[in-house]
């Protein structure tokens, strides 16, 4: 199970469906694509000389960034052709300004990250649990902290707790594949110039591990019974699929014949990496 399947269906159960059983396509968003380039640029600036990890250097790595992410999902590029509003000269400034707003909340001359974008896969009774994390920092003593750098504002109190949910199934990860607990969580808030800290413990990672479980067994319900009823919230204004959505006067299509292997099975449905 990965943080966002594991969100998607605690958000909505008929989201999760839509995504990993019908396998609806999702057009890439604007504010998606610019997540991925803003995340692209702060993974490589730290392939530069401490020294040279300057705004300016930053905002000279957008573009080709840009290149490389539309040459692997060309369809970016057709998203910022439609998009009359934007240029691609506005499309780069948006991410310069998240890019430079980075640098007034850490300061990349002093840091020396042990690992970016780390593909991190565990196994908790049975469920295998995997994700990348953006950056994690060790200190000389061994501690770590995990950072995610997000690029809208921090989320409001009602929100805090989910988005601390991601950042605690990455502890648990690193605490069943290395014995240390991470002192530190941090989430770096682009939108507003936030950072959100928080330091877990055992207690914490034990809890964390406990919903997971429950949440997979609810799953495997689900997917039994065939119930995968919508969960109508302020984030269906955000849902690709809400013309779908029986709380909006949809009609979802048909569950297919194998939806309940679909639905649990961990390679099909991308919860785990074939590959991993």
């Amino acid at each position: 199970m990965s943080p966002s399947r594991a969100a998607d269906f605690l958000q909505c159960p008929l989201l999760y469906r839509f995504r990993v059983i019908d396998r609806l396509p999702s057009a890439p968003s604007p504010a998606a694509a610019r997540g991925t380039l803003v995340h692209a640029v702060l993974e490589r600036v730290f392939d530069l000389p401490a020294a040279e990890r300057t705004p300016e250097a930053a905002a000279a790595l957008v573009a080709p960034q840009w290149e490389r992410l539309v040459e692997e999902e060309p369809e970016l590029a057709e998203m910022l052709e439609t998009d009359e509003q934007r240029t691609e000269a506005s499309w780069f400034g948006e991410a310069v300004k998240l890019i430079e707003t980075w640098f007034t909340l850490e300061d990349p001359t002093r840091l020396e990250p042990a690992e970016r974008e780390l593909y991190v896969e565990a196994q908790v009774d049975g469920l295998t649990l995997r994700g990348i994390v953006d950056r994690i920092d060790v200190a000389p003593n061994g501690a770590l902290r995990i950072v995610d750098y997000k690029t809208g504002r921090s989320p409001g109190e009602h929100f805090e707790t989910k988005a601390l949910f991601q950042m605690r199934f990455y502890a648990l990860v690193l605490w069943r594949l290395r014995g240390v607990v991470p002192q530190m969580l941090q989430l770096v808030y682009l939108g507003n110039k936030e950072v959100l800290r928080y330091s877990p413990d055992e207690h914490d990672l034990l809890a964390t591990e406990r919903k997971i479980t429950a949440l997979w067994e609810a799953i495997q319900r689900a997917a039994e019974d065939g119930d995968w009823r919508p969960h109508k919230s302020r984030m269906c204004d955000w849902c690709d699929h809400k013309a779908l959505c029986p709380e909006w006067g949809g009609t979802p299509p048909p569950l297919p014949r194998d939806a309940e292997a679909l639905a649990v099975d961990p390679v099909v449905t991308g919860l785990v990496d074939p590959d991993g």
